[in-house]
Parts: C-alpha cells; sequence; structure tokens
C-alpha cells in the first residue's frame, strides 16, 4: 500500500470542511475543530480512514472485482473520469440513472443499444440515412453515450462504488445499499458517514481534495494489476487458463 501522506492532503485542502451551521452531528467524531465558522476535518482520522479504504479496495482488485467509480458534479467529473480509466474501472460522470444498480438489467438493454448504434456508425449507417434521420440518430447516440460511456463493459453489479460527495449522489448511494454494495467515498462534514462502509472524511468540493483521495483509490488498483497474473486479476481468464489446461498436458495414459 501507498504511504498516506497528511502533508499532501493539508496541501490538497482536504481539511476544510462545510459551514459550521451545515453540519451533520454524525462527523463529530471526524472533526479537529472550526477556524472562521468553518469545521476543520482531522486528517489524522482521514489517514486511519484512507488506509482502511485503501485496503479493501486492495482486497477486491486482487480477486479481480470490479469498482464503480462516481461523481457527476462538475468539479469531479475530468478527475473521476481520468483516474478510473487508468486503472481501468466503471465510471459515472454525468446524471446517475435510476436504476443502474437496482435495475440492471433494464439499464442493461439501454447499454446494449448504445454498443449496437456504435457498429451500426461504424459500418456506415449514416451514409444512407437522409438528413433528418441522420441527425435523430446521432442525438440518440450522443445520448446514449453520454449516460453509459462509462460503464459500456459492465455486464454485472461491482463489488464497490466509489463515490465522491453522497449527498450529490444520494440515488446511487441508495440503490448500492439497497443491493447491498459496499460504498467507499469521501464524506464531507454535512454528510452521515453511518451511509457508507468505508466513509473517508475529507473535503468533497476542492478539486485537489477530490484528486487527492480519487488518485489514492485508483493507484491501490493499478499497483495491485501490476503485480497480479491476468488469471489473479480476471475471473473469466482464471475459468478459460483452468479449461484449457488438461488439454495441454495431454490425454491421460491408459490404466496398466
Amino acid at each position: 500500500m501507498q504511504p498516506i501522506s497528511i502533508k499532501s492532503m493539508l496541501e490538497a485542502g482536504a481539511h476544510f470542511g462545510h459551514q459550521t451551521r451545515r453540519w451533520n452531528p454524525k462527523m463529530a467524531k471526524y472533526i479537529y475543530g472550526s477556524r472562521n465558522n468553518i469545521h476543520i476535518i482531522d486528517l489524522q482520522k482521514s489517514a486511519k480512514e484512507l488506509k482502511r479504504a485503501l485496503k479493501f479496495t486492495e482486497d477486491i482488485a486482487s480477486r479481480g472485482g470490479r469498482i464503480l467509480f462516481v461523481g457527476t458534479k462538475r468539479q469531479s467529473q475530468e478527475t473521476v473520469r481520468t483516474e478510473a480509466m487508468r486503472c481501468g474501472e466503471f465510471y459515472v460522470t454525468s446524471r446517475w440513472v435510476g436504476g443502474t444498480l437496482t435495475n440492471f438489467g433494464t439499464v442493461r438493454k439501454s447499454i446494449d443499444r448504445l454498443i449496437q448504434m456504435e457498429k451500426m456508425k461504424q459500418e456506415g449507417i449514416l451514409d444512407v440515412l437522409n438528413k433528418k434521420e441522420g441527425r435523430k440518430f446521432t442525438r440518440e447516440l450522443e445520448a446514449l453515450t453520454n449516460k453509459y460511456e462509462g460503464i459500456k463493459t459492465m455486464t454485472r453489479l461491482p463489488e464497490a462504488l466509489f463515490i465522491v460527495d453522497t449527498i450529490e449522489e444520494m440515488t446511487a448511494t441508495l440503490e448500492a445499499r439497497s443491493v447491498r454494495v459496499p460504498i467507499i467515498a469521501i464524506c464531507d462534514t454535512n454528510a452521515d458517514p453511518d451511509l457508507l462502509d468505508y466513509p473517508i472524511p475529507g473535503n468533497d468540493d476542492a478539486v485537489r481534495s477530490i484528486r487527492f483521495f480519487t488518485q489514492s483509490l485508483s493507484q491501490a488498483v493499478v499497483d495491485v494489476k501490476a503485480k497480479a497474473s491476468p488469471a489473479e486479476t480476471n475471473p473469466e481468464v482464471a475459468m478459460l487458463t483452468a479449461v484449457a489446461a488438461p488439454e495441454a498436458a495431454g490425454p491421460s495414459p491408459e490404466p496398466a
């Protein structure tokens, strides 16, 4: 596991919470104090909770589990997309589509439509459509891409969600709880840590703070995948390897 630097968290502004009047009392144990009516988060406790979250993240990655990164507010979108792609995980950075977890079968049909339309475009469908039909096709393709690009290859529920702001992403948070998908999240002073399996006390509004925590989780996944064999990080590879092994060994010897 990479070392956790409190200095880096300070430089990222991770210790700045919300105004003292906009707090959730359940966050009291993570608050160091206040300054100019702004709550200050105890970064020693942030480091402890981040370490716990990173250990869980590494455990998931080591057994081939998948993580869905969620951050739809403006200041989190670029970081969430970049870091999820860097570690090869799923992401949602536009509006969360209701039912993404609780009604995944229906959502998957929309994803399949996106894949079909992408194939049609590659095969030159726009060359044979008239202008009106072409515009309609393009609008639908753009809308589906905007919604589902980051989960296009997701064929089952993820093993965990990483959420930047659980208040902003309350629908995703409640869906994950409903289907018992563990939640890792940056938890600001106005949030409810009881909704989360792995709350990380920190500033969920500042770009640098969001980047620090998101990069930390992404790097944990990258490090595990770099050490592991394809079979260890991908259950499908392990299954194919197991099936192929007897064939590679040749026929069993005839009994005497």
